[in-house]
Parts: structure tokens; sequence; C-alpha cells
């Protein structure tokens, strides 16, 4: 069902957007039954397999949906979806990219079991998750970086640890470092900023700073691996090389 049309001349030659009609049809039935709409909910904040972070959990190709985070008491959460996760299959479907992991969660029936197929530390897994439904959004705060004159680590970075009240302001229960510094060097290049705060690498949770480093320092030169980045109120992986020197 077309529902907008792009146009440079105003006529009908352009772009067209279009809703698929089996959604349409969903949501007439929906708001004839129940006078609203509602749409399954898994509880996750999810991201694209780089070739880069591909190569750092192990995998042969790109694929999948990756988990940055699992909202507090959602579906997911009550299900064991753990950050670090890739989603490869919902319910027996594969999933080329994350972009296909909503709509099939959206469509899925309030209450409904489904079954994921996910990729947890190069072991494949299967879980199974009883969708919700999708509550109203939340906003978050974001907490402003912090400058300091610090020696940066093996990766170009300075951090510090996350007082109580960052925790509370970020979300974060425990654990993790907030970035006062980005120097030139691998960390600029997989695109950390001043201001992200860095929960895990590698698969680890950082408790702090004096964490960190001793995790970098002992991660052979040359591999990637997986930091976990909160920006705002967002969660990311980002892919990290180290150094050879």
């Amino acid at each position: 069902m077309n529902s907008q049309i792009y146009s440079r001349t105003g006529g009908f030659m352009g772009l067209s957007f279009a809703v698929p009609i089996d959604v349409a049809m969903d949501v007439v039935e929906q708001l004839k039954t129940k006078g609203r709409v509602s749409r399954g909910w898994l509880g996750v904040l999810i991201q694209d397999v780089t070739r880069e972070l591909a190569e750092t959990f192990g995998m042969a190709r790109q694929e999948g949906a990756l988990v940055a985070q699992v909202l507090p008491d959602s579906p997911a959460e009550k299900a064991g979806i753990d950050a670090g996760d890739v989603i490869l299959k919902y319910d027996g479907k594969s999933l080329s990219t994350s972009s296909e992991l909503p709509p099939l969660v959206g469509a899925s029936p309030i209450g409904q079991a489904a079954r994921l197929e996910v990729l947890r530390q190069g072991k494949i897994q299967e879980l199974q998750v009883t969708i919700g439904e999708l509550p109203e959004d939340d906003e978050l705060a974001a907490v402003p970086g912090r400058s300091t004159k610090a020696t940066a680590n093996r990766i170009g970075l300075v951090v510090e640890d996350l007082t109580a009240e960052e925790r509370d302001q970020l979300g974060i229960r425990d654990g993790g470092v907030m970035v006062e510094g980005v120097e030139e060097g691998p960390a600029e290049r997989a695109g950390i900023r001043v201001g992200d705060a860095i929960l895990m690498l590698d698969n680890q949770p950082i408790a702090d700073a004096r964490q960190l480093k001793d995790f970098l320092d002992k991660i052979e030169p040359g591999r990637s691996v997986a930091a976990l980045v909160q920006r705002g109120d967002g969660r990311m992986f980002f892919a990290i090389r180290i150094p050879k020197t």
C-alpha cells in the first residue's frame, strides 16, 4: 500500500514509500477489535555485525543481529539473552542483517513463545523468549564527557572509573569506565569518543580502569577485540585492533 511519494516535479514519478499490505491489514484488524495497535517487543538494542566485529566473534561471515544492550525487566532479560549475543535466527528464519529482526518481533503476537538461535562466545545456543508488548518510549539523560591530562592506555584512551552518580544517570548497574580523552590510535580509528562509557572488552565485563589496563596488556598484538560502549542512552560494539608496537 503506497503511503508517500517523493517527487522533484510534483508528479507521480519519483521514490515511493510503501507499507506492506499484511502490515496494514493487521493494523486495521487491531483497531477494529482493540481500538489501538500493539506490537511485539523483545527488549534489546541491536546493531549489524560488521566485517571487523565478525572477526572478533570468530564468525565466518557477516550475519545476524548483534545485541548491544538488554533492557531491564524485558522479555530478552527474562529469557537469558546477554549483550554480545549474535541472534542468527528468529523462529527458524535466518537473519542476514539486524534490520530484519524488528519487523519479525513486531509482528509476533503478544505472549507468544519465540525460538532464538544465538551465537555466544563462539558456540550456538537456542533460547526461548516470550514476546512482550512494546511499551511507551522512555528518555534517558546523556552524560557529557570530561577532560583530563592523564596518560593514555595502549589503545589511546584516557579513562576513569564511573562514579555512582554517573552509573545512576546512565542506567549502568555496576562497573564500566568513562572515556575522558582520546588520542590518535586504534580506539580513535574505531570511533570511540570522549564521554563514551566502556562496559565490556573481548566479552569480559570491565569493573574499573585498572582492570581495563590489565586486559589490554594481555591481548596479543594485531588482534581485533570487541568493546561494548554506551554513548548517551544507547549501546554499541566497536572493533578495536590492538597495535603491534
